[in-house]
C-alpha cells in the first residue's frame, strides 16, 4: 500500500491518472501530448516514463504491447483496497 500512497502523492502521476481515466490504453506519445496541450505540463518523454514506471510499480498502471507500441492503462485494484480500509461502511465503533 506504501507503493500506491508514494505514487498518488506526485501531482503529476496524479494527472497521468487522470488522463488514462478518461481515455485508457494511451502510448507514452499519446500522454506526453495530452499531458502538454491539456496541462500545460512539458516534461520530457523521459521523465513522463520514468512516472509511468512508479506507478507501474504501485500496480496503478498496466502496460500492454503491441508490436512497437507500449499501451498504458489504468488499474484501479490497489485502490479499492484502500476505500476497503477506511471507507468501509460496516466500520465497527462508528459514530
Amino acid at each position: 500500500m506504501g507503493d500506491v500512497f508514494k505514487a498518488l502523492a506526485d501531482p503529476t502521476r496524479r494527472t497521468i491518472l487522470d488522463e488514462l481515466t478518461e481515455h485508457d490504453g494511451q502510448t507514452l506519445f499519446e500522454i506526453c501530448a495530452r499531458l502538454a496541450t491539456r496541462h500545460g505540463l512539458s516534461s520530457s518523454r523521459q521523465a513522463i516514463s520514468q512516472h509511468l514506471d512508479v506507478l507501474a510499480d504501485a500496480g496503478l498502471v498496466e502496460t500492454r504491447r503491441e508490436g512497437r507500441y507500449k499501451f498504458h492503462h489504468l488499474n484501479i485494484t490497489p485502490l479499492e483496497s484502500i476505500v476497503e480500509r477506511w471507507l468501509s461502511t460496516d466500520r465497527k465503533g462508528s459514530a
